[in-house]
């Protein structure tokens, strides 16, 4: 069984405060991006296995995948034999939620396989646990999310063509929401809220990572200043930014630029999202 896992774009990101449970409260807008995915590889096996096609990538049990097979076998009382194979496409470090993303899909897998199956309510409560962004892969669609990202509501977005552009390093999650509080914004960049094809573009989170990684400033800027982009924004927690096109704008001319002007070293990609 091969199952193609989607990516995810978050079009805006308020941080609301700190939470009591450590956490912080959160109002973000998520859309899945389909034809960017990772590719999870399910087999039955004498036990449960796990491994990924690229360096880097933990496979013991702090990697998410094996998390939510824990998790599940916990809840259910019954062990998982499964040989389970992850090919990475979607960049790690890269806030489109790859790694939350592949947890999802293996608790539908797992639930999919089993006898007894759980509720969707049960299911979500255990993406929860797993992580933030979890639960948003278990609906399939664009929603708005509140609370830690556990509290969904669908909220269709219309289509727009979009590039995606990563520089070589990642970005600490946990960190970036560490240096939230008392980051500063950085001269010159724009943090504003952008108005584009009904949504408002915004990132609370540009600031404590921009501040750290200002080269993603020059990029969002970089993207800013093209005639084809109307709107320009870093997704979750980084290191991706990414442009919305006006209509009719070519991706491959913008790619081609982007490429010779902010370095040979992006991972770029280029697509539709929304629905």
């Amino acid at each position: 069984m091969k199952i193609e896992v989607p990516a995810k774009l978050n079009l805006s990101l308020r941080i609301e405060g700190r939470r009591e449970d450590g956490f912080h409260e959160l109002e973000t807008l998520m859309v899945p991006v389909p034809d960017l995915h990772d590719i999870l590889e399910v087999e039955p096996a004498e036990e449960f296995s796990f491994s990924c096609d690229q360096e880097g990538v933990p496979t013991d049990e702090g990697n998410l995948v094996v998390k939510a097979v824990r998790s599940f076998e916990k809840t259910t009382g019954r062990p998982c034999r499964l040989a389970v194979r992850l090919e990475k496409q979607i960049p790690h470090g890269a806030g489109l939620g790859g790694g939350s993303s592949d947890a999802a899909a293996m608790l539908m897998v797992l639930n999919a396989l089993s006898t007894e199956k759980l509720r969707m309510d049960q299911l979500l409560e255990l993406a929860g646990e797993l992580g933030s962004d979890v639960p948003f892969f278990l609906q399939g669609t664009a929603c708005r999310c509140r609370g830690r990202g556990e509290k969904l509501e669908a909220a269709p977005v219309e289509e727009m063509d979009v590039v995606l552009a990563k520089p070589s390093f990642g970005v600490s999650t946990p960190d970036a929401y560490g240096r939230w509080k008392d980051s500063k914004e950085l001269p010159g960049v724009d943090y504003e809220s952008q108005h584009c094809d009904g949504v408002d573009l915004v990132n609370d989170l540009e600031r404590p990572v921009f501040e750290k990684f200002p080269y993603l400033a020059e990029l969002k800027m970089w993207f800013l200043g093209q005639p084809e982009v109307q709107g320009a924004l870093m997704s979750g927690s980084g290191a991706t930014v990414f442009a919305v096109l006006r209509d009719g704008c070519s991706a491959e001319k913008l790619e081609g630029r982007l490429q010779k002007e902010m370095g040979p070293g992006l991972w770029t990609w280029s697509g539709r999202v929304g629905e």
